[in-house]
């Protein structure tokens, strides 16, 4: 017989993944009371705390804006579980806030990334799955017992299904995003991808950006990435491309973050498809990451 698990989100910030995966695995949901104080402070509670005792608790809690809110409500689920007597916690992070710095550009900077990956193991959480984390090597932070998976799977077959792209190439904003190009290339029928470096004109100063080999006129150009934060590396890359005579531009990201104008840059852009998934809530989250999430709590569930 199947164990019963318990999913439980920390708070606001699930964005629904938890009752995602709770269909998708079949096991139990409960959420977690949650409420904030006059002064801002964040307060939850477990329902049924005895219930939590010799179970193996999933607790989901993406860590979007406001981040530090939503890391302290994940800390208060983490700890609160072992206090009841969880058998094993593990600890769903879809988008992981402080991710991007993750090494010290500056003398006399944090690691950030390891920072975090620290403080949330040592409030109590077994295993630890994220989604297209910025650098997978910062997950040695965390230790054994870390998973990163990516849903750029997820957002090939939607581009593939919903757009049809015709004579595709697949374009990485930079070098390090290339594997994430090819895991889309190789999802739309192993099509062209390359990566985008960029270019100053001596004269105009003028900055675009092309294609480091591979030409894109008369293409239909998918620019892939795992985060869009202020839009404006994507709406470069777009209105670069357009220029070079790309037929359509469509983008696809893990992590729609959004910050300030970068709606209006997006749009100011002219891209003519975007897609996003639901670890941060937005307009462009027409894709899940429970399946791919589902997978590796399979593997460490047994299930």
């Amino acid at each position: 017989m199947v164990k019963i698990l318990v999913i439980i989100v920390g708070g606001p910030s699930s964005n629904n993944v938890d009752v995602k995966l709770a269909k998708i695995l079949g096991i139990k949901h409960v959420k977690l009371i949650y409420k904030e104080f006059p002064d801002g402070e964040s307060y939850i509670r477990y329902p049924r705390p005895e219930d939590v005792k010799d179970e193996d608790i999933v607790i989901v809690q993406s860590l979007y804006k406001p981040q530090s809110k939503h890391i302290f409500e994940l800390l208060l689920a983490i700890d609160a579980a072992k206090d009841f007597e969880a058998k094993k916690v593990i600890s769903v992070v879809p988008y992981l806030a402080y991710s991007r710095q993750d090494k010290r550009f500056l003398e006399g900077e944090p690691i950030s990334v390891k920072t975090l990956l620290k403080t949330i193991k040592n409030a109590g959480t077994d295993y630890f799955i994220t989604v297209d984390i910025h650098k997978e090597y910062s997950l040695k932070h965390f230790g054994e017992g870390a998973y990163n998976v990516t849903a750029m799977g997820e957002l090939a077959k939607h581009i593939k299904e919903n757009v049809k792209p015709a004579n595709p190439i697949v374009l990485a904003p930079d070098k390090g995003a290339l594997v994430h190009a090819r895991k889309v290339a190789e999802i739309l029928g192993n099509v062209d991808y390359d990566y985008l470096e960029k270019k100053r004109d001596l004269i105009t100063g003028e900055i675009e950006v092309r294609p480091k080999e591979l030409t894109v006129k008369n293409r239909d150009v998918i620019i892939v990435d795992d985060i869009i934060s202020t839009g404006g590396t994507v709406a470069l890359a777009a209105t670069s491309v357009r220029k070079q005579g790309a037929r359509r531009v469509i983008v696809g990201c893990t992590h729609a973050l959004l910050v300030g104008n970068a709606r209006e840059k997006l749009s100011k852009a002219k891209i003519d498809y975007i897609v996003a998934t639901d670890t941060v809530p937005s307009e462009y989250s027409k894709v899940t990451v429970a399946p791919a999430i589902a997978e590796v709590l399979k593997q460490i569930l047994k299930i």
